[in-house]
């Protein structure tokens, strides 16, 4: 019996471009006998007879597979809601860097089959559930696949902030925020701010403070199995900005502390069997390329 017979697919919301890829795919699924089921914010864009429209919620229960179409935007989005279920997700690239969405629309076909025959790469990556905690109040979790950002909603004023590992002081900060990052975001919002490249195999996070005050205040890689506590201290009346993926937002006053640890939950991309991690920083990053290619591909 085949390992995935019932299709889910998700497309970048609310872009017309999508659906030419959508309807091919959904043609190329039926015909290879899988049962499709299409996120109800596509409805608009499916011409295609056969497959079904289902909620989120719906296609996440029943899907063996996921396909996202659009750009690491809409997986990120599609991810949070696919995790829990343990839903494995192939992304078709049609956005712009696409870190994690790296099959072109041209090559869906060819990479498709051999996906339906077995023949796949499947990795996992580590997730982060963020909380807001006043003494025994708390809001969340909420689930993040990139990092979890702490930021000012004054956009001329500094925050002050403590961060903590567990129960163990780290620092005392005065900056515009900071970014807790997985290794999969390392190479988003962490790596603009001056972050390291952290390799997804590894079960570590990156502290990065954002326009930190001091020079001394630098980017710190931790194991991923303790939790991360950051304080919003300041004047009364001081809010702050969390971000889970740049998506999900939530207000924190001043005395609240969020607290960020490994989720229980994971992302599971399916690949080609010909991707490789290094390949695809080299292409996305333009590493070793002389500062003419640099021009010539922006």
């Amino acid at each position: 019996m085949p390992e995935f017979q019932t299709v889910g697919i998700i497309g970048k919301l609310n872009d017309a471009r999508v659906a030419p890829t959508l309807n091919a795919l959904c043609r190329h699924l039926l015909r290879r006998g899988c049962e499709v089921l299409v996120d109800r914010s596509a409805r608009a864009l499916l011409k295609q007879a056969g497959a079904r429209i289902v909620s989120r919620a719906e296609l996440a229960r029943a899907s063996d597979l996921a396909i996202v179409i659009g750009g690491d935007g809409t997986l990120l989005n599609a991810g949070r809601s696919l995790a829990p279920a343990a839903v494995p997700i192939l992304g078709v690239n049609q956005g712009r860097l696409g870190f994690m969405v790296d099959v072109a629309p041209a090559d869906f076909r060819a990479a498709l089959d051999q996906v339906l025959k077995g023949r796949y790469v499947r990795e996992r990556r580590l997730l982060l559930d963020a909380a807001i905690r006043r003494g025994r109040a708390v809001r969340g979790p909420f689930l993040a696949i990139n990092d979890v950002v702490l930021r000012n909603q004054a956009a001329v004023r500094m925050l002050e902030f403590e961060t903590w590992l567990d129960d163990e002081f780290i620092s005392r900060h005065r900056a515009d925020g900071i970014i807790v990052s997985t290794p999969t975001g390392s190479t988003a919002y962490a790596l603009s701010g001056g972050g390291p490249v952290v390799h997804p195999a590894l079960d570590a996070l990156t502290l990065v403070p954002i326009c930190p005050h001091t020079f001394s205040d630098r980017p710190l890689v931790i194991g991923s199995d303790r939790t991360v506590r950051i304080v919003l201290t300041g004047a009364r009346g001081t809010l702050a900005m969390c971000t889970c993926d740049g998506q999900h937002n939530e207000t924190v006053k001043a005395g609240e502390a969020v607290e960020i640890r490994r989720s229980p939950h994971v992302l599971e991309l399916i690949h080609p069997r010909s991707y490789r991690y290094f390949n695809l920083l080299r292409n996305k990053l333009h590493w070793g390329s002389s500062h003419r290619d640099d021009r010539a591909a922006r």
